[in-house]
């Protein structure tokens, strides 16, 4: 019974050395994917939705270059119940302290008076877009939220001026 499974085994052996690889039914060819820098000419994209977010927590600008920034709201909601925009404060201003003040400045589209901003958006709903260009000169990292009552907790990034 050895030498029959033996002979069976070694016969399989030669029967599957002799024949050729099957060719693959496919091809594919390799593409070179370069890297996109978030400054390219359209500028910096930043998406928010309905879900109370942005797309990104970290955006990149050129000290002394001007910046271009559109803010697309992707959701369905209205900006009375579901309003985004982009806040650049500048260096050192208190979040809490700006958000709580932002929160009384509905008539303002929740922009408070005062000059604790770089640059700003309008108040967005579902389905708008606003861009903004600006130029920051210090180096160092910005915070940006959303001043929309609440949000500004979950909806907030850095903007790192390099």
């Amino acid at each position: 019974m050895k030498k029959l499974l033996c002979l069976f085994a070694i016969g399989l052996l030669i029967i599957s050395c002799g024949s050729e690889p099957k060719k693959e039914k496919f091809s594919y060819e390799r593409v070179k994917i370069e890297d996109k820098k978030e400054t390219s000419n359209k500028g910096l994209i930043l998406n928010s939705n309905d879900q109370m977010l942005f797309d990104k927590g970290l955006l990149k600008g050129k000290s002394g270059e001007e910046i271009n920034l559109t803010l697309y709201h992707t959701g369905k909601i209205g900006k009375e119940f579901m309003g985004h925009n982009f806040v650049l404060l500048k260096k050192d201003v208190d979040v809490d302290d700006f958000a709580q003040k932002a929160m009384l400045a509905k008539e303002n589209e929740y922009i408070p008076d005062g000059d604790d901003t770089i640059v700003y958006t309008k108040m967005l709903g579902g389905g708008e877009s606003d861009s903004v260009s600006f130029t920051v000169e210090e180096k160092g990292t910005y915070i940006y939220i959303c001043t929309f009552p609440g949000h500004y907790q979950i909806m907030r990034g850095k903007f790192i001026i390099e």
